[in-house]
C-alpha cells in the first residue's frame, strides 16, 4: 500500500471518528426528564445546564442541574418555592423559566388565586446567588401588563441593548383565548410599554378545542429573530408555529413580523410523538449548536381533562438549519 493510499484512509478513519463523536454528543437520553411539562433549559456562563418546568402538581418550582443536557435526566431537582395556602399565587403554578440578568437570577412563573384558580396571571421571584440551587428567592410581585386578564408564559431576551418580554394574553375577553404580546422592558421585572400583539389564534390548527397561541421561546441566527409558539389544546393537536422578523427590523413594528401559515413541529404517530410544545432553546456543549427543549406524550389517547394527564415528559433535539436560513425541526425524524 503506497503512502497516498494509507494517508487516505488514515484521514478517512479520523473525520469518521471525529463525526461519530459529534453524533455521540447529540444523542440525547430522552426524554430528560419525566413529568415534566413546559421545560426551559438554561445554560450559565460556565456551562452548567439548568431545567425548570411545570410539576404535575402545579404547586412549587423545581430546578435541577447537570454539566450535560444528558446529565439533566438524574439530577436531583430541589424545590426553590411553593404555592401560597391563600389568596395570589395559590394555584395553577405553571411555566417556569429561569433567566440570569445583569449579574442575578430571575424565575417568572404564572400562577392563579387558592380561591380563583384561573385567574391567572404572571409573576417574578429574584435570587442574587450566583448559583441558582442556593440563595434566597425573593418574590418580586406580578408583571403588571395593560390589559387586567388572564396571562402567563412569559419569557424575555435582550436585542440590540433593548430588553423584551413577550407573553401569552387573553387580549380580547371573553373565550376570545390568547394571543402573544410583546413589550420593552425598564426594568426584569417591569414593561415600558406599549404593547404589541403579536399573533392570534387564527389558522385552524391554532384553535382546536382551545383558542391558544402560548409558551413563546425565542431563538437569534442568520440575521433573524424567531418566536416559537404553541397552539391549540394541551393534548395531541398541541402544536408548534413559528413568527420570524429581521434582526434590524423595528421590533416593535407590527408590519415587520412574520408568520408561519402551518405548524412547524406537531404529532407524528410514527414516532410516537403526541403534542409536542411549549419549548424553550438552549446551546450544546459545543456552544454552537441550538438544542431545542420541549414537552409531549408518547400515547394518544388521554384519561380525563388534558390538564390532570401529568405525563408530558421533557424531551431534546438538535435543530437543524434550512438553506434559507430557517431552523428545521425535523417534523419526520424522532428524538
Amino acid at each position: 500500500m503506497n503512502y497516498f493510499r494509507k494517508l487516505y484512509l488514515a484521514l478517512t478513519l479520523v473525520f469518521a471518528f471525529g463525526y461519530s463523536l459529534l453524533a455521540q454528543e447529540l444523542k440525547f437520553n430522552n426524554p430528560i426528564a419525566e413529568q415534566r411539562a413546559d421545560p426551559w433549559v438554561c445554560k450559565s456562563d460556565d456551562g452548567t445546564y439548568f431545567l425548570i418546568a411545570t410539576v404535575p402538581e402545579y404547586d412549587r418550582i423545581v430546578i435541577r442541574q447537570a454539566k450535560t443536557i444528558n446529565g439533566l435526566k438524574d439530577a436531583k431537582e430541589k424545590v426553590v418555592w411553593r404555592k401560597h395556602d391563600s389568596g395570589v399565587m395559590g394555584h395553577h403554578i405553571w411555566a417556569p423559566e429561569l433567566h440570569q440578568i445583569n449579574g442575578k437570577w430571575y424565575i417568572y412563573f404564572a400562577a392563579g388565586e387558592a380561591e380563583n384558580i384561573w385567574n391567572i396571571r404572571m409573576w417574578a421571584l429574584s435570587n442574587p446567588a450566583e448559583d441558582p440551587m442556593e440563595g434566597e428567592w425573593k418574590e418580586e410581585g406580578r408583571i403588571v401588563t395593560d390589559i387586567e386578564s388572564f396571562s402567563l408564559d412569559a419569557t424575555t431576551f435582550e436585542h440590540q441593548g433593548k430588553r423584551y418580554m413577550i407573553w401569552a394574553q387573553n387580549v380580547m375577553g371573553g373565550e376570545h383565548g390568547t394571543g402573544l404580546v410583546m413589550s420593552e422592558m425598564q426594568t426584569p421585572t417591569t414593561l415600558t410599554g406599549p404593547e404589541l400583539v403579536l399573533t392570534e389564534p387564527e389558522f385552524s390548527w391554532e384553535r382546536v378545542k382551545y383558542n391558544v397561541n402560548e409558551g413563546p421561546a425565542v431563538i437569534k441566527r442568520n440575521g433573524k429573530i424567531f418566536v416559537t409558539y404553541s397552539a391549540s389544546a394541551t393534548n395531541d393537536n398541541y402544536c408548534m408555529g413559528m413568527l420570524w422578523i429581521d434582526e434590524n427590523a423595528d421590533l416593535m413594528d407590527i408590519n415587520n413580523w412574520n408568520k408561519s401559515p402551518g405548524p412547524v413541529f406537531y404529532s407524528n404517530e410514527e414516532v410516537k410523538r403526541y403534542g409536542p410544545g411549549h419549548n424553550s432553546f438552549t446551546l450544546a456543549e459545543d456552544g454552537e449548536t441550538v438544542i431545542m427543549i420541549y414537552h409531549a406524550r408518547d400515547y394518544k389517547e388521554i384519561q380525563g381533562h388534558e390538564l390532570s394527564d401529568p405525563n408530558r415528559a421533557t424531551r431534546a433535539r438538535e435543530v437543524k438549519w434550512t438553506k434559507s436560513g430557517f431552523p428545521d425541526f425535523m417534523q419526520k425524524v424522532g428524538d
